[in-house]
């Protein structure tokens, strides 16, 4: 996970990213170096005034000169000096993490992108099994992971490591190894409780996390679901779902205020003890002549730098422990890998209008153990024919077009698009070739244009127009008041059902490929409406292979060829009049019950 992590701040393929990177560790070393600087400087400013200090002539002497004359020069200069190393100390650090901000910007925007790709790379059987609000919180999550790790490691714990060496042996070339082992071991207690202490604490971090990942969840699927709440009116029950979880989020969260309130006290009380003890021993040692009172200062100055950035060892090492929990599920949702994949170097798909043929050979399928969807599955649709499916629910109609899309893999089997089997294929050039109008079209949250336009992109406007038309939705848009820049609302719910199909229909129409599938086209739309869009997708599909999947038999009346599913095959093929001539067969008996006051015809 670490060297997946360095990749990115560290690109074979960024030159200025590397340059970044090497001038924000110049930075540090510098900022730590002036921060020893510092004490250093105070001492010899202080044992400079205390010369002044120690005689009444020097009393008299202040008393009458200006500043600069009653310190002396050296004196002043140092004083002077304390406040510049103080402040280009600072003046490191920060402009250190203004420099670094790109690098950590630019890994978070990189790894977001791949994530984004590799999710978009994965199988449907992947994102049926996930709710999209917790892979959404995941990526955000470790996102930010990967900035607090790279901070955390590159300027807190590395840095500290080696300011404590420098400290101590400074402390044990001046005071002796006594100074040094009490600085060792000052840290070392501090760091062991501060350790242990949010090592207990992190479990109720992990339980404010499961249950902010409960509510956000409660809640988006509650919200994306407003309407069968308000028809159900269920708004208490999913008020009372929703603050369980917040509630379990608040005892976690009242649990962690307290933990780090005793964590904050102990460390504390550790370095406060620490910094009394050496001051003691500092003392002593200038009642013994071995120290100057600036020396003492020094002696303060160095260790109470020290407490700066262990003072966030605590929050530093629960969030790393965090952090790496978060980057450790995003890095593993990066290792997933698909279960339908594309051959090294496939070719792409060679098909037109006059080769489109689909062929199924013994395609068995099935989606969990001991359900089988399809047995030996076989059908041929030949070139430039209109083909209908039929078929009870549950009987793999969907499915079917799944298996084409190569959403799922089957068991065994294939499955050929112009004598070509669609697993030796590039799968861009397979889904390019076939346009559908899904059983439900879900929209994205923009404008009625855009998700006209998403059939494809490439197209101009004036085509957007014309698939708008032929899918009969042109003239209703044309009415609202902002027309076709009217916004559709999250998963198009602002749109009518039988809108949402003509909008999907009108994609199919300006994808023109030279595939087309319908699954359940007209579901959603009355008669009259129904009679004019199909009069227009028969325009529209002539010459084309085009698969209607219908519950409504009356839509694949006019098909060359149905083709009847039943118990995971193909049980019955004829045209319409062909299949209603047989009184015991499935598609009569689907026929009679929908069409009660039609007589079949003869």
């Amino acid at each position: 996970m670490i060297r997946g992590m360095l990749a990115y701040v560290w690109p074979k393929d960024n030159e200025m990213i590397r340059k970044r990177v090497m001038l924000s560790l110049s930075l540090l070393f510098g900022a730590k170096v002036m921060n020893v600087t510092v004490p250093f400087i105070f001492k010899y400013a202080v044992d400079e005034v205390n010369q002044y200090t120690i005689t009444p002539a020097g009393d008299a002497l202040l008393g009458m000169a200006t500043v600069p004359q009653a310190l002396g020069t050296t004196a002043f200069s140092l004083l002077v000096g304390y406040g510049i190393a103080r402040a280009t100390a600072a003046g490191f650090n920060e402009l250190r993490n203004a420099v670094f901000a790109r690098v950590a910007q630019h890994s978070i925007r990189k790894l977001a992108c791949n994530v984004f790709m590799h999710l978009h790379s994965l199988d449907l059987s992947f994102h049926l099994a996930r709710q999209t609000g917790a892979l959404s919180k995941t990526i955000d999550r470790g996102s930010r992971a990967i900035n607090f790790v790279l901070s955390a490691m590159v300027f807190n714990i590395v840095p500290t490591i080696f300011e404590l060496s420098l400290v101590s042996t400074i402390l044990g070339l001046k005071g002796g190894m006594a100074f040094a082992g009490l600085a060792f071991s000052c840290v070392g207690v501090y760091a062991a409780f501060t350790l242990g202490i949010t090592q207990w604490r992190t479990k109720f971090r992990v339980y404010m996390n499961r249950a902010e990942n409960e509510a956000g969840n409660k809640a988006v699927d509650s919200l994306i679901n407003y309407e069968t709440v308000k028809y159900f009116n269920n708004e208490k029950y999913e008020l009372g779902k929703y603050d369980l979880s917040v509630k379990k989020y608040e005892e976690a969260s009242l649990k962690t205020a307290s933990s780090l309130a005793l964590l904050n006290f102990g460390q504390h009380a550790i370095f406060s003890g620490g910094l009394s003890i050496i001051m003691i021993m500092a003392a002593n040692e200038i009642v013994k002549g071995n120290m100057s009172v600036g020396d003492l200062v020094m002696v303060n100055g160095l260790l109470f730098q020290l407490s700066i950035p262990l003072g966030f060892l605590g929050s530093v090492y629960r969030e790393v422990r965090q952090a790496l929990v978060d980057m450790q599920t995003m890095f593993t949702l990066m290792a997933a890998r698909p279960t339908v994949r594309e051959i090294d170097k496939a070719p792409p798909l060679q098909v037109d209008a006059k080769t489109a043929s689909i062929e199924f050979k013994d395609v068995n399928f099935k989606y969990v153990n001991g359900k089988p969807i399809f047995n030996n599955l076989t059908l041929s649709i030949p070139a430039g024919k209109k083909i209908g499916i039929v078929g009870g629910s549950g009987s793999g109609k969907s499915t079917l077009v799944r298996l084409l899309f190569r959403f799922f893999e089957p068991q065994s089997g294939q499955i050929l698009i112009a004598g070509q089997n669609i697993k030796d294929i590039q799968m861009a050039s397979l889904r390019k070739a076939i346009a559908i109008v899904p059983q439900d079209c879900v929209l994205f949250h923009d404008t009625i244009f855009h998700n006209l336009h998403y059939g494809d992109l490439s197209k101009s406007a004036e085509d957007v127009y014309k698939a708008s038309r032929m899918a009969e939705l042109h003239e209703s848009v044309t009415t609202w008041p902002k027309g076709y820049e009217t916004q559709v609302g999250e998963r198009g719910l602002k749109l009518s059902g039988g809108e949402k199909q003509r909008v999907a229909i009108a994609r199919a129409i300006l994808k023109d490929a030279p595939l087309v599938v319908f699954d359940e086209a007209t579901s959603s739309l009355d008669s009259l409406t129904e009679h004019a869009i199909l009069q227009a997708l028969k325009a529209a599909t002539v010459g084309r292979t085009s698969i209607c999947i219908a519950h409504r038999l009356s839509t694949v009346a006019d098909a060359d060829q149905i083709l009847v599913l039943e118990n995971g095959s193909i049980s019955e093929t004829g045209t319409h009049r062909e299949l209603l001539n047989n009184p015991r067969s499935l598609y009569y008996r689907l026929w009679e019950k929908q069409n009660k006051d039609i007589p079949i015809p003869k």
